[in-house]
């Protein structure tokens, strides 16, 4: 079938004179596929629907949040709840008690949380604040992991960081730079190698435990425990940013499915149900370090928004009463990796399918994906043909091969059929060309 995507085409020419590049975020630009962005008006369940009336089947999710389904009934009850309280404070309110005393009954790790407004917002607050409780500068991150755009991040940065080929953004200074260690992921060696040559000048290892930002990286075994036994030698803050996992790949997010607790934790996307929440957590005496409990400052207008709060509180309530969506995604997921798996094998192909849980990514390449230097194996050509075949039929995929899918519990066994039929022909058809 042919979709027209006319009324995106005149929106993107429209926005491309007052937004930097026509979008808000730029792997939504479609610079790494080809092609221009479209432009959603709705969705509900499974389903986006584009200004020129398409439908797509949601494998993005909004990138994670969407864990439910577009338009869940029980966040959009407690939005419409909570609207006639007014949009915002500025002052304490009862939601952020229960938010905080619910996130630390679901993640044993955080003894105590502070609420903030994206996940970007609460890993740049995360470092900082394991700065100013070890007294250290320097911090180690992984290649590849990508934890927002605060300038000690964008160095061997992943996500769009990588889809735009500018990993070490232009504004981020020398200094900043000279602070932050990069280490392969999956590299327990390199990460020794770095604290020995930065005696007691470590500060914080951050990693996403489960990388999503380079595509779907699986930890390697003993990988997590490792960076976590380090750090306890060497009194190293670790920090999981967990804002991708938190609440996807289990109650407790990553945390709880490999059993290795970091010192600080970052959260967003599902926190907030689909609002613009961030929220970042640990050990008490860290934690204590912020004000105004302690020295290290941060503060912020719209943090605790009763709106993003009564979202996030909703969506985070179904999942700690509702167990069996854990069990529903691992099924329905493994349907659509074991299914794409099939098809290649039916076609002769051999790329690769990492998954966790209802995170999965389809590399273009025939090699293992266990780091970013093998993620870049990947024919991004050839990526870029298949999403546009996808999205002819239907499917919407994220628009980078350097990111990772999320399944959403509105994903039935039927719409799986009809995603890995459009997976079939969609890689029949590129190979055959």
């Amino acid at each position: 079938m042919s979709l027209t995507h006319t009324t995106s085409q005149e929106l993107f020419a429209r926005a491309q004179d007052s937004i930097p590049g026509g979008v808000n975020s730029p792997v939504r630009a479609f610079k790494a596929v080809g092609g221009q962005p479209l432009f959603m008006k709705a969705a509900k369940g499974a389903y986006l629907f584009d200004e020129d009336g398409n439908q797509y089947l949601d494998l993005i999710n909004s990138w994670g949040p969407m864990i439910l389904g577009h338009a869940h009934e029980v966040i959009e009850k407690a939005v419409r709840d909570a609207l006639p309280g007014s949009l915002s404070f500025g002052a304490p309110t009862r939601r952020e008690v229960e938010m905080a005393e619910l996130i630390i009954s679901m993640i044993p790790s955080v003894e105590k949380v502070r609420m903030v407004n994206s996940g970007t917002e609460a890993t740049m607050s995360a470092i900082r604040v394991a700065r100013g409780y070890t007294g250290r500068d320097k911090i180690i991150k992984f290649e590849g992991c990508y934890h927002g755009h605060g300038d000690s991040f964008l160095i061997a940065a992943g996500s769009g960081a990588v889809t735009l080929g500018v990993p070490d953004s232009p504004g981020v200074t020398k200094g900043v730079a000279n602070d932050t260690l990069t280490a392969p992921y999956n590299d327990l060696a390199a990460v020794q190698t770095l604290i020995d040559a930065n005696p007691a000048q470590v500060a914080a290892i951050i990693l996403e435990p489960v990388v999503g930002n380079m595509g779907l990286v699986v930890p390697a075994q003993g990988f997590l425990q490792g960076l976590r036994d380090l750090c306890t030698k060497e009194g190293i803050v670790l920090i999981f940013d967990e804002v991708m996992t938190g609440f996807r790949l289990a109650r407790g997010g990553a945390q709880e499915l490999y059993g290795v607790q970091p010192d600080m934790t970052t959260l967003g996307k599902i926190i907030g149900g689909g609002m613009p929440v961030g929220a970042y957590g640990g050990k008490r005496e860290i934690m204590n370090a912020v004000a105004p409990a302690g020295p290290v400052y941060q503060a912020g207008t719209l943090s605790g928004n009763p709106i993003a709060m009564s979202a996030g509180m909703a969506a985070l309530t179904y999942l700690n009463e509702h167990p069996e969506v854990y069990r529903h995604l691992q099924t329905i997921t493994d349907k659509l990796v074991n299914g794409t798996k099939q098809n290649m094998q039916q076609l002769g192909l051999n790329y690769t399918i990492n998954q966790v849980g209802s995170m999965f990514s389809l590399f273009f390449t025939e090699q293992p994906v266990t780091d970013f230097d093998s993620a870049k194996t990947s024919d991004l050509g050839r990526f870029g043909k298949y999403f546009h075949e996808m999205l002819q039929r239907g499917i919407y995929l994220a628009p980078s091969q350097y990111e990772t899918l999320f399944v959403s519990t509105a994903i039935t066994d039927d719409l799986a059929d009809q995603y890995l039929k459009a997976n079939l022909e969609a890689l029949q058809l590129i190979h055959a060309s």
